[in-house]
């Protein structure tokens, strides 16, 4: 694959999350009220219409802050940045890297869409077992967790070109 299909997979993919994620939070935002829920998976998956204005699952969502909102658009305006430049310098075309790269674009394009646009994030996504449960989240929120994950499985798993060629000298076949 070289640059240029490269970037545009990459970008579709960003492009898609980002539609995928809208959409999804407008049709919750009009079918299930602020606050209420349609089981799925009875003791462990539902719908569930929350809006969010802290960061991720909930985190600093209590706070009273009125600065909160900015600095959350400001940290996912940087966050954007460095993701569109190390997605642009992926001239290796590591498939991985660049998916999970991504996949935290759109994701991050998608929640900071909310907040520019309400100061809240729409929420709706939760799993639970019993009376424990994890905090409610969207599509974004799951697009961001499955593209930094890939990126984690990318430096544990990856050999870097060097290590191949170190290793290609000792064994040779």
């Amino acid at each position: 694959m070289n640059k240029t299909s490269a970037r545009t997979l990459y970008l579709l993919i960003a492009i898609v999350v980002v539609v995928l994620d809208r959409w999804t939070k407008h049709v919750v935002a009009k079918r299930i009220s602020l606050y209420s829920h349609i089981q799925v998976i009875p003791g462990f998956f539902r719908l569930t219409h929350t809006e969010n204005t802290g960061a991720a699952f909930s985190l600093f969502a209590d706070s009273p802050a009125h600065w909160k909102t900015g600095l959350l658009i400001a940290f996912s305006m940087i966050a954007l940045a460095v993701v569109s430049v190390l997605l642009w310098k992926n001239d290796r075309a590591h498939v991985v890297t660049g998916i999970g790269l991504s996949l935290i674009m759109g994701g991050a394009l998608g929640n900071l869409w909310d907040r520019v646009a309400s100061g809240r994030v729409v929420d709706f996504l939760l799993l639970y077992v019993k009376r424990y449960q994890w905090p409610v989240f969207n599509l974004a929120d799951s697009a961001i967790v499955v593209g930094a994950g890939l990126l984690v499985l990318e430096i544990l798993f990856h050999k870097s070109s060097g290590q191949e060629e170190t290793a290609a000298k000792l064994n040779p076949r």
